[in-house]
């Protein structure tokens, strides 16, 4: 047995293929296209590890997939493959229309034909997992109630709206053509292995430099924050349970301002890692323009996928971001490599262009 996972190097891909690989000994088919945000050093340890097929290439490329399908038989596809950061995606939307939508419509098609071939158990047993966002959802005012499965889809950006695009897609797929498929919804997901751009590996290193500590705005955006180790979770009760068809919201039920988000990680720093001039991390903190279309707050109603499958997060936004801090303090070389740029050479001279 074994399946394919797509953007299997990419963050909450990777700690998926890691955890997926220590808990089980079926083989994992990696199919990643290794762009800045994909990192085969977070897959490391699994070196030499036979049931752990690394694969670079597309989820577009048709021929390839299709390929990988016949070869491997699996069981099931978890897609992660994404354009995911809202900034870039402002700056260049393009990359964002052509994997989000047009990668994961050519992805459906491969996952269609291969499905329609098997037969008996094979064919009823296959999966196809979509991995996706709250932020289709849209913005939600202070006093609202959190996102539920049955939220207009309202995306207010280019990586949103090419987010909510692949869900209608694999909709669609299910309600056309019978394909078994299964969608997940995330809050911002945090923890090992995340490429620092993002807010909390951002304000880590950036603190440990003696750098600003940027924060968009007044700071109070609110965000819900799952940790990246109980979302690989959700998604494997919601691949093993899930009715087809359904749409499943995980979140961590840690609603945080991105300003308090920063605070803690500054406290935490302050005792595990203090400044030698005594002042604490917090004194870096810098307010800086907030971006266009910054939606105001994210919130997940996980209500759904506790009550049928009985999920629910084992961090605490406080037990996980204490994790996360003292992962980073401890993976410095990881760090190093994948900001350096010397990663991304070695990729090119590994893999070509």
């Amino acid at each position: 047995m074994s399946i394919l996972v797509t953007g299997g190097a990419g963050f909450i891909g990777g700690n998926f293929v890691l955890d997926w690989l220590a808990a089980s000994d079926e083989k994992v088919i990696n199919l990643d296209k290794l762009t800045y945000a994909g990192n085969l050093d977070t897959l490391r340890s699994l070196e030499g590890n036979p049931n752990h097929v690394f694969v670079r290439g597309d989820i577009g490329d048709r021929a390839l997939v299709g390929r990988l399908l016949e070869e491997h038989q699996p069981r099931a596809i978890i897609n992660f493959a994404a354009e995911s950061h809202v900034d870039r995606s402002i700056h260049g939307p393009g990359d964002f229309i052509q994997t989000n939508i047009v990668g994961t419509f050519n992805l459906l098609e491969s996952a269609r034909a291969y499905w329609q071939a098997l037969t008996g158990e094979a064919k009823s047993d296959f999966r196809f997992l979509h991995v996706s966002t709250d932020e289709v959802y849209g913005t939600l005012s202070k006093d609202d109630a959190p996102f539920s499965e049955t939220n207009p889809y309202e995306p207010n950006s280019p990586y949103s709206a090419s987010k909510a695009a692949s869900d209608h897609l694999v909709r669609a797929w299910h309600h056309t053509y019978g394909l078994p498929v299964l969608t997940t919804n995330c809050s911002n997901n945090y923890g090992p292995y995340h490429f620092p751009e993002k807010l909390i590996p951002l304000v880590i290193l950036n603190a440990l430099a003696g750098k600003p500590l940027p924060v968009y705005g007044d700071g109070q955006q609110i965000r819900d924050w799952l940790y990246v180790k109980d979302h690989c979770s959700a998604i494997r009760r919601v691949l093993a349970a899930g009715r087809l068809g359904e749409t499943y919201n995980v979140g961590g039920w840690n609603e945080k301002a991105n300003l308090d988000v920063v605070h803690s990680i500054c406290r935490i720093l302050d005792e595990l890692k203090p400044k030698a001039d005594g002042t604490g991390y917090a004194s870096q903190i810098t307010f800086v323009q907030d971006r266009p279309g910054h939606d105001r707050r994210y919130a997940i109603d996980a209500r759904k996928l506790e009550k049928e499958l009985g999920w629910k997060p084992a961090e605490t936004f406080e037990t996980g971001i204490r994790k996360t801090v003292a992962w980073y303090l401890e993976h410095t070389d990881w760090v190093e490599n994948v900001t350096s740029g010397s990663y991304q050479t070695w990729i090119e001279t590994q893999y070509g262009q």
